[in-house]
C-alpha cells in the first residue's frame, strides 16, 4: 500500500474508531452463500421470470450493493479460509482444489482469525452452516471428538454440514461431535440413500431437501439467544446453491428456471428468515450484515443437470462474466456482495470499488477498533476497505492489486483495469474443459469486461510488470504492508 492510501485509510480509521467508541460495537453477521454467481439475484440483473429474490433485493435497497467484489479463489475451501484468516489459501499446503471430507482443520488454532479477533473483543461467536475447513489432526475420525475444530479457533458455538451439501459424511456436526452419534460403528463404505458415496457413520442422516431449513432454524434460534447487552458475530454459511439442487417442498416449482431456480428461492427465504430474526429480537439497528458468495456459479449448458435446465430457461447465473466456478476467468471470482449497516452505510447505493473477501477481516478489525497484528505473521493479504462500508468515495483505489487463484492452481493478478494470467498450474493433470487456461494472457477489463481478447502481444510491458508484481507478492509472503 502506498503512503497516500495509508494516510487516507488511517484518517478514515480514526473517524470510525471514534464512531465505534461513541456507540455500542456492532453485531457482525456474515452470510456466505455457496456457488452463487454474480448475475443470479434480481438486484444484480436476473429477470423475475427466472427467479425472485425479494429478501436479498430488500437488503440491497437498505444498504450498499458492490459491483466489483471478488473472491480469492474460484472454489470454496480456499475462499472460506481467506475470509476467516485474511490470508490467501495458496500460501498454505492447499495449492489447488478443495479440502476433502476427511481433511484436518486447515486453520491453525494459533492463527489470528475473525472469530478469535471478535471473541477477544467480547463478542459471542457462532459458525452455522457449511464448514469445509476440516476437523482434527490428520485424517478426521467422525466417531470421536472433532478437535481441534471451530471451537478451538474462537467460535463459541458450531453447527454444520462438515464439507459440502450432499457430502459423504451425510451428518451434521454440533460443537465437537457428530450430532446424534450412536456408536463408533462404521458401516462399509457404500452408497447413501441418494446414491452418492457414503461413509457409513452411525448417526442420523441429513435429508437433502430439509438441510437449508435445519441450518436456518439453528441460525434463527442462536440469534434469539442474543441481546443488546453483548455483541455477537454469526458466520452463517447456507449450503445453497451448491449442487445437488434439492429445493424444499415449499419452494419446489416456484421459479421459472427449474429446480435450480427453486433452490435459489430457498437461499433467499433463508436470508429473509435470518433478517426477520434480527428484527424480532430488536437487533437489526446495531447489526452490520455482510452478504456474499464463496465463488462464482456453475454454468452447464447441456444435459439434464438442474444448472443446464436453468441455463436453457434463460438464467445466466454469472451475468456477462466469462466462464464459471473453478475457472481463472471473472465468472469464477466476481460475486454479489451486499452490506447493510443502519445509520452508517448509505441505503440504496452502489459501490464500484474493487474489494475481495480476504479484506473482510482487516475491515472488521477497524470497525471494532482493534489494531491488526503485523502482516509478517497474520492476515497477510487483508486490506482495510471500511471507507467503502461508509459510502465514502475513493480517489485512489484502496486495493493496489489483487491475486486470484483457480481450482487448478492457475494464478492471475489484477491491477486497475489490467488482469494478467500467469500461465502455469499446480494441478498435476488439467481437466480437459480448462486445458487452455494455463496460458499467459492479459485482459483490459475496462475495455473488455468479458475477457474476449487476449492483448498480451500488444502490451508486453504491462504483462511483464504484472508478472513481476505477482512473483514478488508470492515470494515475500504477504500483500499487506
Amino acid at each position: 500500500m502506498n503512503r497516500r492510501i495509508f494516510l487516507k485509510s488511517a484518517a478514515a480509521a480514526g473517524s470510525l474508531t471514534a464512531l465505534t467508541a461513541a456507540s455500542t460495537k456492532p453485531n457482525i453477521l456474515v452470510i456466505l452463500a455457496d456457488d452463487l454467481g454474480f448475475g443470479t439475484l434480481n438486484c444484480y440483473g436476473s429477470d423475475i421470470k427466472h427467479v425472485r429474490t425479494p429478501n436479498l433485493d430488500r437488503l440491497a435497497k437498505q444498504g450498499i450493493r458492490f459491483t466489483d467484489a471478488n473472491t480469492p479463489s474460484s472454489v470454496c475451501s480456499p475462499s472460506r479460509y481467506a475470509l476467516l484468516t485474511g490470508r490467501y489459501c495458496w500460501r498454505t499446503s492447499l495449492k489447488f482444489e478443495t479440502l476433502n471430507t476427511n481433511a484436518p482443520l486447515h486453520i491453525e488454532p494459533t492463527r489470528f482469525n475473525m472469530a478469535s479477533l471478535l471473541k477477544s473483543e467480547g463478542y459471542n461467536t457462532a459458525a452455522i452452516g457449511k464448514w469445509h475447513l476440516g476437523y482434527g489432526e490428520g485424517k478426521t475420525d467422525f466417531t470421536k471428538d472433532l478437535t481441534p475444530g471451530p471451537l478451538d479457533i474462537g467460535f463459541d458455538y458450531h453447527f454444520a454440514v462438515p464439507q459440502n451439501h450432499g457430502d459423504a459424511s451425510g451428518v451434521f456436526v454440533e460443537n465437537r461431535r457428530v450430532q446424534g452419534l450412536r456408536s463408533r460403528k462404521i458401516e462399509p463404505f457404500g452408497k447413501s440413500p441418494y446414491g452418492r458415496p457414503w461413509m457409513g457413520i452411525d448417526a442420523p442422516q441429513r435429508v437433502d431437501d430439509e438441510v437449508m431449513d435445519v441450518l436456518t432454524d439453528h441460525a434463527v434460534n442462536w440469534i434469539g439467544k442474543q441481546s443488546a447487552a453483548k455483541p455477537f458475530f454469526l458466520y452463517f454459511t447456507p449450503v445453497a446453491v451448491h449442487e445437488p439442487a434439492t429445493p424444499s417442498k415449499k419452494t419446489r416449482g416456484t421459479s421459472g428456471a427449474g429446480p435450480y431456480g427453486d433452490w435459489v428461492h430457498d437461499l433467499d427465504n433463508s436470508v429473509g428468515r435470518v433478517l426477520k430474526a434480527l428484527d424480532d429480537n430488536k437487533l437489526a439497528g446495531n447489526t452490520l450484515v455482510i452478504f456474499d458468495s464463496d465463488n462464482g456459479g456453475v454454468v452447464i449448458t447441456d444435459g439434464d443437470r438442474p444448472e443446464a435446465i436453468a441455463y436453457r430457461a434463460g438464467l445466466r447465473v454469472n451475468g456477462d462474466w466469462r466462464a464459471r466456478k473453478h475457472s481463472i476467468y471473472q465468472g469464477g471470482f466476481r460475486v454479489p456482495f451486499i452490506i447493510r449497516w443502519p445509520g452508517k452505510a448509505p441505503a440504496g447505493t452502489t459501490c464500484n470499488e474493487t474489494i475481495n473477501l480476504v479484506d473482510i477481516l482487516a475491515t472488521v478489525s477497524a470497525i471494532v477498533g482493534k489494531p491488526m497484528p503485523s502482516a509478517d505473521g497474520a492476515a497477510e493479504d487483508s486490506i482495510n476497505v471500511f471507507p467503502t462500508f461508509l459510502g465514502q468515495p475513493q480517489k485512489v483505489p484502496l486495493r493496489s492489486s489483487m491475486i486470484s487463484h483457480s481450482a487448478d492452481g492457475v494464478f492471475a493478478i489484477r491491477q486497475g483495469p489490467w488482469k494478467f494470467i500467469e500461465g502455469t498450474h499446480a494441478r498435476p493433470v488439467m481437466p480437459a474443459a480448462r486445458k487452455d487456461e494455463p496460458t499467459p494472457q492479459l485482459y483490459n477489463l475496462q475495455d473488455d469486461p468479458g475477457e474476449k481478447k487476449n492483448v498480451i502481444e500488444e502490451h508486453r510491458d504491462v504483462a511483464a510488470r504484472l508478472a513481476d508484481l505477482l512473483s514478488t507478492s508470492k515470494a515475500k509472503g504477504r500483500t499487506r504492508n
